[in-house]
Parts: C-alpha cells; structure tokens; sequence
C-alpha cells in the first residue's frame, strides 16, 4: 500500500509539473514585446526612407524648412549640401543637432544622418545611401546604414523603390540591442507630382530577420496581400495606418501585428495563438 501511495504521490507530482509547464509555456505566449520592437524597427527603418524623400526631393528644399511643409524634418534640422556638376545633389547631410529635436512627424531626433544619391531621387535608377551617425530617434540609438534604389515605374504608373537595411538600435535606457535587416519594397501610390508632403501615401511589403532586444532571432514578413501604408498627411505620420507584420520569435508561435483599417493613430493588435491583444505603438 504505502509503495502504491508513492507511485500515486509521484504521478500526481509530474502531472502537476508537466501542466505547471505548459501554463508557464502558454503565459510566454501572450508576449507582445517583441512584436512592439518589431513595429518600432520598421517605423524608424522607414522614416529614414521620408528623411531621404524630403531632403533629397529637390535642392531647393531648404527653402522649406521653417515652414509645415515637411513631414518629417523641422526647423531644428538644418541641411547641409554638396553638389555635382549640373546642381543635383550629390550628398546631404541631415544634421538634427547635438540634443533632442522635435520634428514634424512628432519623434525626437538628434545627430546626422549622412545621405548620398547617385542621381535625383525620383530619377530611374538612381540609388541612395543613408548611413547613421551619433543618430538617435525617441533617445533609442540608431547605428547602420541602407540602400534605397530607384525602380521606375510599375504598370500602374506608381514609382516603387527597392530597399535594403543593416541596422541595429540600442533602446533607450540601454534597455537591449534590437538587431535588424531588412529587404522591402516600397510603392509611392499617391503625391508623386505635387510638392506637398501631405498627400503622400506609400505601401511597403518584405521581409526581415534579426534579432529583439533579450537576444532572441526573429523573421518577419510583410505579406502583399496586406502591405503596410503609411499615410503621410498631418496627424498621420507617426505610425502605419493599416496593414500586417507576420512576426515569428525564434520558438514561438508567430505573432500577427495589425494596424487597422486606415485610422490614423497609436494603436495596434497582436494575435497569438487566436488570442487578440492590443498594443499602443512606440
């Protein structure tokens, strides 16, 4: 009796164990971190896209910078020139200053961002390099560079951009590394011919891999079927107004960022598992 009251006693305790585990294992896979850094990476990956567009867009356009007309840049930022032959711009170097700059788009941003164009920047073929220096966004660290290549345009008369990203962002109060790239493709769907920012509309699709700020890899993707946008008129220009990240940790179950259905704010749901969560954006 007392040897079968031991076995009793012993599977009880591995029951016990196995389902104490996988509660543990099912409360790991509410985490939304994770994806929240993956949303953050994406954002500041593409706003140095919008930094490129605006300082790059004509040389002309410092004459804009004290005025609403940029989207992203703002009297804080001053531009500084080097140009080819024939007066089209050669390097820009974005210079946010030495500390926090309040910029149109409602981030903080200080250092430089040194950009170099082949050619100008809505011209086929021209090819752009962004390379970070000292530059930080929110007081996250932003290190690496990317490339940004002009393709035409597609059939729908739309200009689309090939995009390829090695960067890495120390998070404010060195909270962890987030370890990013990226290779995307960005459409420009409206604002293409007028000189405003404000009704510019872009939709991006990739994918990237790395790894989040506890060290843990990732992949993610950003299906066609649901491109992101980024709506760049006033009140919009924080985060994407709708489309999906399809966010996989590396042993976890993927996890479905979205960003709704065009309203223009911080918010955003997190799927895992069926189970919706919602987030507010970085």
């Amino acid at each position: 009796m007392k040897k079968l009251s031991s076995i009793l006693i012993l599977g009880l305790s591995l029951s016990l164990l196995v389902s104490s585990c996988k509660k543990k294992e099912k409360e790991e896979d509410k985490d939304t971190d994770s994806a929240a850094e993956n949303a953050l990476a994406t954002s500041i990956d593409n706003d140095m896209n919008n930094i490129a567009d605006e300082a790059g867009r004509n040389k002309s356009i410092s004459s804009y910078r004290t005025s609403e007309n940029y989207a992203t840049l703002a009297p804080c930022a001053s531009l500084a020139f080097d140009t080819l032959v024939g007066s089209n711009p050669d390097s820009i170097t974005v210079n946010f200053g030495t500390i926090n700059c309040l910029c149109n788009d409602g981030r903080y941003r200080r250092g430089t961002l040194l950009i170099v164009y082949t050619g100008k920047y809505k011209d086929s073929l021209t090819t752009i390099t962004v390379t970070t220096n000292n530059y930080f966004v929110n007081d996250h660290k932003v290190s690496g560079s990317k490339t940004i290549k002009n393709l035409g345009h597609n059939t729908q008369g739309h200009l689309v951009y090939d995009i390829t990203a090695n960067i890495s962002i120390l998070k404010a109060n060195n909270s962890g590394a987030i370890q990013w790239q990226a290779i995307r493709k960005r459409e420009w769907l409206t604002g293409e011919n007028t000189l405003m920012w404000a009704d510019d509309k872009y939709s991006i699709t990739g994918s990237a891999n790395g790894s989040n700020a506890n060290g843990r890899s990732f992949t993610s993707v950003i299906p066609t079927s649901k491109p992101l946008i980024r709506d760049m008129s006033i009140g919009c220009r924080k985060h994407f107004v709708s489309g999906e990240i399809q966010h996989t940790p590396n042993g976890k179950p993927t996890r479905y960022i979205d960003f709704g259905n065009g309203v223009c704010d911080d918010q955003a749901t997190v799927t895992i598992n069926n189970t919706t969560y919602n987030i507010t954006l970085p």
